[in-house]
């Protein structure tokens, strides 16, 4: 195994000595997101040289975390993903976001937003317990248009998916500007009146969205 190594009998080093390079968390969340190809990776990493890419996840091969696979015809591309072992860390990687949360805004100048991101920093924050039955198309703009999210409530919690829900209420607002919505730190109505959000349907609806989150846990 290259890289760190540290001369502990712990599992939390052995852990760190796994995902603790620079990059390696990011390409697990692009993984996490499907199988990927390596020059989409390094496009959405952006500032990671293929050589320290290729470093990272042939680490990653050899601890058995990642796999090299082949995608069917017509594509017949090899694609990156992870393996059993890897998705295992999904729960980690949810609280990671969780806590991460905390330090999030105010948003840098030079930050950059990828619409998928969304998928999982959602699945983080969402309730796991029972919520209110309801139905919310969640529409993000970005610089290549507009991605649009699933958010769905009801007895098991709330669940997330990616694009549009036929039916039911929708809020077009940045993702900062949701998070914020979600946080109750701007109302539903101000961020209207502002211009920050446009609603669809049942604003009654809409203004259950807070309840389908645990973000306030999330952030203390």
């Amino acid at each position: 195994m290259s890289g760190t190594r540290y001369a502990q009998f712990c599992a939390l080093a052995r852990a760190a000595e796994i995902i603790g390079e620079r990059w390696t968390l990011l390409i697990i969340r692009e993984l996490l997101l499907g199988p990927t190809r390596f020059g989409d990776l390094a496009a959405r990493l952006r500032d990671v040289s293929p050589p320290l890419l290729t470093g990272r996840l042939n680490a990653l091969i050899e601890n058995g975390v990642v796999r090299r696979a082949t995608l069917p015809a017509p594509y017949n591309a090899q694609v990156y993903e992870l393996t059993e072992v890897g998705r295992a860390i999904q729960p980690a990687i949810r609280e990671l976001i969780r806590w991460g949360g905390r330090f999030l805004f105010p948003m840098r100048p030079d930050d950059v937003f990828e619409p998928d991101w969304v998928l999982l920093a959602l699945d983080a924050i969402a309730e796991r317990a029972p919520t209110h039955p309801c139905r919310i198309t969640l529409r993000v703009p970005h610089a290549n248009g507009v991605a649009a999210f699933g958010i769905e409530g009801g007895p098991e919690g709330t669940r997330i998916t990616k694009g549009e829900l036929a039916d039911g209420a929708a809020i077009e607002a940045r993702f900062d500007v949701f998070l914020q919505i979600l946080a109750r730190h701007v109302s539903l109505d101000d961020a209207v009146a502002g211009r920050r959000a446009r609603v669809e349907g049942s604003e009654r609806t809409l203004r259950k969205l807070p309840q389908l989150f645990d973000l306030a846990t999330a952030q203390r």
